[in-house]
């Protein structure tokens, strides 16, 4: 994760969308020509693969900045959960929203994720909780997916809470998803994987495995929201069931983390998470990086950490976690690709791969995580076209 394979004076050459070649500049024009070539100069700044987002919560409705009053006066995520905010004032909202509603308004938080340098994200169902509105979600994510230059794999995660209808029948609500709403997914709304939150006080151990279970007989992927508050056990239910991905991590224990170690499954990282809920249960990165576990970034964007910029996550990855720049940016890149099974695709510069390229406003990649409460990009490209532009964007054919 230390190595970046820093090409300086290199260029990149995109035919149809995909890379062709990447190398010295005076060693590309001289086998790939230099006539008839539409040629941008990025000289002076850093071209990157395009960021990849592994775990955001794209489409829901409504906001909850109220919640911030709560946070400073010293309440938990938890307490204010079981006071009435939290996931459960959210799918209130969620369920209420028209389609157009609900569209618009995840469509410009895509928008700014875009403009921010993210090419692919994953997004996860999880604020509908009944049949309906986890189909109408992830049928927003299908229509994003179409609209937007940004690649959207879908995530059903209808075991997010327990909704009031089932309050105190978690047993019940996880077979309700499996028998009327996951059964049906792979045939009316085709999805790449389940998530569950696994944690004391949402889903036990033994319900997060019966829902994975069922997911996995089905064909879908599997990932897992695990030990975020107190150790529960999910780092090792990830790595038991095969997961690709065990997300949060902040309290893991020695042998869940040697698991996922073992099995390759990626941590994927949120550092914005404990910045916004305003407690100081940061992941151990280094630990997990040491103990060989494969580390990702992502936004974790949601109501509760409106955090649309994966470069803001990079740099709070730097000053909260102690993670190199050059960890962060491999986090963020090849090894967020990974976690959603991309990474033979997209994830970094290299021939045969797509060319999802972002181009920084700066000299050097050690002040993406620097220069703080910015956005750096200077133009972004998705399948080797120009989608984002900071300003007057100019290609010159030679």
């Amino acid at each position: 994760m230390s190595e970046l394979g820093i090409i300086r004076d290199g260029a990149v050459y995109i035919r149809h969308g995909m890379i062709e070649a990447v190398g010295d500049t005076a060693a590309v024009l001289k086998s790939h020509g230099s006539r008839g070539v539409e040629r941008i100069d990025a000289s002076g700044k850093v071209v990157m693969p395009g960021l990849v987002d592994p775990h955001t919560h794209l489409v829901f409705s409504g906001s909850r900045e109220s919640e911030l009053q709560l946070k400073i006066k010293g309440k938990t995520y938890k307490e204010i959960m079981a006071e009435g905010g939290g996931i459960l004032q959210t799918v209130a909202s969620t369920r209420a929203a028209s389609q157009d509603e609900l569209l618009n308004q995840s469509a410009k938080r895509l928008a700014r994720m875009l403009e921010h340098g993210s090419t692919t994200i994953e997004a996860k169902s999880g604020y509908g909780l009944d049949r309906r509105t986890e189909f109408r979600i992830i049928e927003t994510m299908k229509r994003l997916d179409r609209e937007f230059s940004v690649d959207i794999v879908p995530t059903f995660m209808g075991a997010h809470a327990v909704p009031p209808e089932f309050s105190g029948r978690a047993d019940e609500y996880i077979q309700f998803i499996i028998d009327e709403v996951l059964i049906d997914l792979p045939s009316t709304h085709p999805v790449r994987f389940c998530d569950v939150f696994c944690e004391k006080g949402v889903f036990d151990f033994g319900q997060s495995r019966k829902m994975l279970l069922a997911a996995k007989a089905l064909g879908l992927g599997l990932k897992v929201h695990a030990d975020e508050f107190e150790h529960s056990g999910g780092a090792e239910l990830a790595a038991e069931v095969g997961a690709i991905s065990a997300d949060h991590l902040a309290r893991p224990s020695d042998d869940g983390i040697m698991g996922m170690a073992r099995k390759q499954v990626v941590g994927v990282l949120l550092p914005c998470t404990p910045f916004s809920s305003m407690t100081a249960d940061y992941p151990d990165a280094r630990r997990l990086i040491e103990l060989g576990v494969p580390i990702a970034l992502a936004t974790d964007l949601n109501p509760n950490c409106w955090n649309p910029s994966m470069q803001f996550t990079i740099t709070m990855a730097c000053y909260n976690m102690r993670m190199s720049p050059e960890e962060a940016i491999v986090a963020a890149t090849m090894n967020a690709a990974a976690a959603i099974g991309r990474e033979k695709t997209i994830g970094s510069i290299e021939q045969s791969k797509a060319a999802d390229i972002v181009i920084m406003e700066v000299p050097s990649h050690e002040h993406i995580p620097y220069q703080m409460g910015t956005n750096l990009c200077s133009l972004v490209l998705k399948g080797g076209k120009a989608v984002f532009s900071a300003g007057d964007y100019r290609a010159e054919c030679f």
